[in-house]
């Protein structure tokens, strides 16, 4: 298992978010995401932090695994964080150097905006560690079930999104795979000017491509040669049930967005 990227890849289980119905994980993930930006305090986020963290427990997803599969965000996390100290001006100066100055509102506002980057990635990560793509994709085409009335095609896009997301990660190992072949015969990734870099790329980006329409070739094949036809007349072998985990799941969601709107004015 590729550990330099979990988005995209499923960790089997037997715990409680892997039990519950993949049309509740996504209710949720939905809502978290516009209920993330509510928070305005150290409390409001405390709330969402410690939901996001029982949530990670509750999967039971080893958690060093998913601190080294977020590792290429950390990046932009800790990015998002400077930009913030050297672009805000405001509040006090808590640090100057020479003509540089630091202000509080720089920092809080840095250490809320990244925070908010990291629960987004966090939750929206624990759906494919949790769901398989098999699950995402009726999860999504129930959900989307309305839309069928006026001729959208909900079968083929829910297959679409579900295979998408299942080859970030094998893209992401092909892309290793090749840039160790490549650097092998001598291709320099890492030095030199911008002009060189990009150029450089190029022996990357073609085998890339000829390797993704190889194994979109391949899945297609196979989804012909097991009959596949669309949506139509297609039968599930388990059909997807509310039971009383995600009524309890809910219940206390809702209990986590009032706690927030509650807080948000301390």
């Amino acid at each position: 298992m590729n550990n330099t990227l979990i988005i995209g890849q499923y960790v089997p289980g037997n715990s409680l978010v892997h039990k519950l119905d993949p049309r509740t994980k996504i209710t949720l993930i939905f809502f978290f995401v516009f209920i993330v930006f509510l928070a305005n305090n150290v409390v409001s986020y405390s709330i969402l932090a410690l939901f996001a963290l029982a949530s990670m427990v509750t999967s039971r997803v080893p958690i060093r695994f998913i601190m080294k599969g977020l590792t290429p965000v950390w990046f932009l996390i800790v990015f998002t964080f400077i930009l913030h100290i050297i672009v805000t001006k405001e509040g006090i100066v808590w640090l100057e150097i020479y003509s540089f100055q630091i202000y509080s509102g720089g920092v809080f506002q840095g250490i809320a905006i990244s925070l908010r980057f990291f629960l987004l990635i966090l939750i929206t990560s624990l759906l494919t560690l949790t769901t398989t793509p098999i699950e995402i994709t009726d999860a999504i085409e129930d959900m989307l079930h309305p839309l069928k009335k006026v001729k959208f095609p909900v079968h083929e896009l829910a297959l679409m999104m579900s295979i998408s997301l299942r080859f970030i990660p094998t893209l992401m190992q092909e892309t290793e795979k090749i840039s160790k072949a490549q650097a092998s015969r001598g291709v320099d990734f890492r030095t030199g000017s911008i002009k060189d870099r990009a150029k450089a790329v190029v022996p990357l980006l073609i085998p890339l491509f000829v390797s993704a329409f190889k194994r979109a070739e391949e899945l297609a094949m196979a989804m012909e040669a097991r009959g596949y036809k669309g949506g139509e007349g297609r039968t599930k072998l388990r059909e997807l049930k509310i039971n009383a985990r995600d009524i309890a799941v809910y219940l206390l969601f809702i209990a986590v967005i009032a706690g927030l709107l509650l807080t948000r004015g301390y």
